[in-house]
């Protein structure tokens, strides 16, 4: 036997490999053609090991953004001020996934997907706000208006920051830009 043969299990793959591997099939050939056994077979792993890291191809585009997401609203659920709970979502979020989605969204053909999956997520933050903006017995409509433009903001300068190209703006910068043009509380 060679003895610099490996055996065993093959290398560990990661949330990373599968994403590089996915986005470059998506600009190769469109969302809608890659299969998600055509992502594993590029990043060489297995059809479970994806969805170990995955529930959908859709998650791959979307699941630093959902990470950073789930900051926010813990950080709003441990009653830390709107504003800076908000910046915290800009906190180590680095080019990912997403930002090439948004700059390719033509050539990968999500363009609806994109729309729709920013809505759904954009709306989601719009409600985490506005309960944390919200005094009680408040049945105002100011925290729901509130929450909707303070989203709307961070998705401007997420967008802003994705089509800027990489290493042209800080997002940290733009979620700063973008708050500072919402009327204050």
């Amino acid at each position: 036997m060679d003895s610099g043969a490996r055996v065993g299990r093959p290398k560990a793959s990661s949330r990373e490999t599968l994403a590089e591997a996915a986005c470059e099939l998506f600009l190769e050939q469109g969302f809608a053609a890659t299969s998600i056994v055509d992502i594993t077979r590029r990043a060489g792993v297995s059809r479970s090991s994806f969805f170990n890291y995955f529930a959908s191809k859709s998650d791959i585009l979307w699941s630093g953004f959902d990470e950073r997401l789930d900051v926010v609203a813990r950080s709003l659920s441990d009653g830390v001020e709107g504003d800076a709970a908000l910046r915290s979502f800009a906190e180590a979020f680095a080019p990912d996934s997403l930002a090439l989605g948004i700059v390719n969204a033509a050539i990968m053909g999500i363009e609806s997907d994109l729309e729709s999956e920013r809505a759904r997520r954009q709306l989601r933050l719009s409600g985490l706000i506005a309960d944390r903006l919200r005094a009680p017995g408040d049945d105002s409509a100011a925290a729901d208006i509130d929450g909707a433009a303070r989203a709307a903001a961070i998705f401007s300068a997420v967008w802003r920051w994705a089509g800027s190209g990489p290493g042209t703006s800080s997002l940290p910068d733009e979620v700063t830009a973008a708050l500072a043009l919402v009327l204050p509380r």
